[in-house]
């Protein structure tokens, strides 16, 4: 198969992609998206090859309006229509309770759930709009890998193994959307991402879970994320975090020998020196930058086989950097410089 690169005025070719049952990446405001039309069972199961994704893991549902959402669930709480109003179209992806058979278990992992997201970019509104279905929506890579943050990243995994990507620039976020539980009494994030638990928390004016549990091997996870390793690049990463020294971190370096990547602030990569082995790359200056450039950086790490170690900033996990520690210690593995 060969993936054609598409632009935001082929999206007919696109949508055409999606009703032959065929697979196309497209961009979200988070990362990109591997889509496939959702109530065709035979093309979401394509989206599990070609990513080499666990079947158990449940997929999100793509949509581009609420009336979309509403042809499949049960109900919306007032709380749910409330976080609806606020943060649709964004980076917010609900999980809700499902009419009884109203998507294939292939989508929901053979769960009574399904979660839902209203991404706020228009030209995967229009995709979807002229496809006339709603599209699963995992991210498009390999699965276990970084994210894709460019239409490139996606052509690296998936050249061959899908029909088209279409190519809308950088995302602006850099981390998936935040997966909030609606299905339960009280709502739980099951994934941190830009939009926080204090956001949530402002707008429906009650107690949100924040839950971390362990999924076993035999469970079920509701959300991407929470059972498989994720966001892995192939050299070891270790979370330097806030109140260690990073001169100390230099110093293993130059012991080290080998080439070894760094990930970090401006003002930490200035203050510093460093051996002739460091790679440095730069996060900016602050969480929103870091969790932008994050899986970028480490697919750029990625792509060059020489390195064996690669050592990131960790930050206090406080609105976005939680969504930001939340990757990078999937990334790393809970994997930590003091355990050098």
């Amino acid at each position: 198969m060969q993936t054609v690169m598409l632009t935001g005025s082929q999206l007919d070719q696109a949508a055409d992609f999606i009703k032959q049952g065929q697979l196309v990446a497209f961009p979200t405001e988070t990362v990109y998206g591997l889509g496939a039309d959702a109530t065709n069972e035979a093309a979401v199961k394509k989206v599990y090859q070609a990513k080499g994704r666990p079947s158990d893991n449940p997929l999100i549902v793509t949509v581009a309006s609420v009336l979309m959402v509403e042809k499949y669930v049960q109900s919306f709480s007032d709380d749910a229509k409330k976080l609806i109003k606020k943060f649709w179209p964004g980076s917010l992806t609900m999980i809700f309770k499902l009419k009884p058979n109203a998507l294939s278990k292939t989508v929901t992992g053979g769960l009574d759930t399904a979660a839902f997201r209203f991404p706020n970019n228009q030209l995967t509104l229009n995709l979807i709009t002229k496809a006339g279905v709603p599209l699963v929506g995992p991210s498009a890579n390999t699965s276990g890998k970084p994210s894709p943050t460019t239409a490139q990243h996606v052509y690296h995994d998936l050249n061959g193994k899908i029909a088209a990507i279409v190519d809308d620039g950088p995302t602006t976020v850099g981390v998936e959307s935040t997966v909030l539980d609606m299905s339960t009494e009280m709502p739980a994030i099951l994934r941190p991402g830009a939009v926080t638990k204090e956001d949530i928390e402002a707008v429906i004016h009650r107690t949100v879970m924040d839950e971390r549990h362990h999924v076993g091997l035999n469970q079920t996870p509701k959300a991407p994320g929470m059972k498989y390793k994720h966001y892995a690049p192939d050299a070891q990463v270790y979370i330097v975090d806030p109140d260690d020294d990073w001169q100390a971190v230099a110093d293993w370096i130059k012991a080290y020998s080998k080439p070894v990547g760094v990930m970090a602030f401006d003002r930490v990569i200035q203050s510093v020196n460093w051996p002739e082995n460091t790679d440095v790359i730069s996060l900016g200056n602050d969480a929103q930058s870091a969790a932008h450039d994050l899986f970028a950086e480490l697919r750029d790490f990625d792509n060059h086989k020489q390195y064996q170690v690669i050592f990131a900033q960790g930050l206090k996990p406080v609105g976005l950097a939680e969504a930001y520690m939340n990757r990078l210690n999937k990334s790393a593995g809970q994997m930590h410089f003091k355990q050098l």
